[in-house]
């Protein structure tokens, strides 16, 4: 690799020497625009609009199109009155968590190598970022413009990444969005066994650019002289599901029937089936709970008007519940005589059987 910049990391009153490069490159097919019976290279010329006349590059230089389509012709010399940040400084701003950072502000990445003596330093910031979890903000400048950009740590090697100013990123408005009806128990029950039946890690290495491949392949088959071949089609679906409730089942089936750890078909659909009750299940007894929980509610505030009356039924029915208890009381009491006598009449038996079986011994 080429290092692209040259300067120092700077963080209170440690400078680490750095070199920057570029940590991404772009595989994007290229294409040429060439003519049709010889292949032969289409090129532009650099042509003025007010009379088709050809410019030479050193004629050319930089416009500003102001909003109402006036056309601002920029010098160098006016250029170069612009404030420029020819520092050779990454300074550091401030510490923060990496949580706090949305992903859409982030840009182009570079990696960041320490010169030999700046190694350690170098390293003790690697490891201060990786132990509290935070990524640094700093500034830096790129071709003589100021750039927002965090420190952080990927493998053993601290990574820049540029970021986009605030109003660089678009507001999100779509009407579509508003007043959505909420979804039902069921279809968010289903929508997370989905959720789970496609749950995974994340291994890049498993992904791969197919249409860059299906190029190459291409071309090389032409080179061989060979026709190009026709691609498949993809399957089409039977029928549309509009029935998002049907549409989320049956996606869980399929991811059900697809999972790499095997399984007949047969006994994947039975485990989806046997998932999809279990989440209409556990919809439903949520549905349950919120009611009773709504019940109780209810009945919390009649007791509260009612508690007068609550009152006067409950002084009236207390002598009734006493003489409840009285003959229940006088019920057990009968019940443990019975079974006192029941007892006493098992003994004597026993003693009668006893002195048989001693007279006969004596008897013999």
């Amino acid at each position: 690799m080429r290092a692209i910049w040259k300067g120092a990391v700077s963080f209170g009153l440690v400078t680490v020497p750095v070199r920057l490069y570029s940590a991404t490159e772009n595989h994007d097919i290229q294409f040429r625009q060439v003519r049709a019976s010889d292949g032969s290279r289409i090129r532009y010329k650099r042509v003025a609009e007010a009379d088709g006349e050809e410019v030479p590059y050193n004629q050319i230089t930089k416009g500003y199109e102001t909003a109402d389509g006036r056309m601002v012709v920029l010098t160098d010399d006016d250029l170069a009155s612009l404030p420029s940040r020819s520092s050779k400084e990454i300074s550091v701003e401030k510490f923060v968590p990496a949580h706090e950072i949305d992903p859409m502000l982030l840009d182009k990445s570079y990696y960041l190598e320490p010169e030999g003596a700046a190694a350690k330093p170098y390293a003790l910031l690697r490891e201060a970022l990786r132990d509290t979890d935070r990524v640094a903000v700093v500034t830096l400048s790129v071709r003589t413009r100021l750039t927002m950009a965090v420190l952080r740590v990927r493998d053993d090697v601290i990574v820049c990444q540029t970021m986009l100013w605030p109003d660089e990123i678009r507001a999100a408005d779509f009407g579509v969005l508003q007043d959505v009806p909420a979804p039902s128990e069921k279809e968010v029950a289903m929508a997370n066994l989905l959720v789970e039946s496609l749950a995974g890690d994340f291994e890049p290495n498993e992904y791969e650019d197919d249409y860059a491949k299906a190029v190459e392949d291409l071309v090389a088959r032409k080179i061989d002289g060979a026709k190009a071949v026709a691609a498949p089609e993809p399957e089409e679906e039977t029928g549309q599901v509009v029935d998002l409730l049907a549409a989320l089942q049956k996606s869980v089936e399929r991811a059900k029937a697809g999972r790499a750890d095997g399984g007949s078909a047969a006994e994947n659909e039975d485990s989806a089936e046997s998932d999809t009750a279990t989440a209409t299940t556990r919809a439903a007894k949520k549905s349950t709970a919120k009611k009773s929980t709504a019940k109780r509610s209810a009945a919390k505030g009649d007791s509260g008007a009612d508690q007068g009356a609550t009152d006067g039924e409950s002084t009236a029915k207390t002598p009734e519940k006493s003489a409840a208890k009285k003959s229940t009381a006088k019920k057990s009491t009968a019940k443990k005589s019975t079974a006192k006598k029941a007892t006493a009449k098992k003994s004597a038996k026993t003693s009668d059987s006893t002195a048989e079986d001693a007279g006969e011994r004596k008897a013999g």
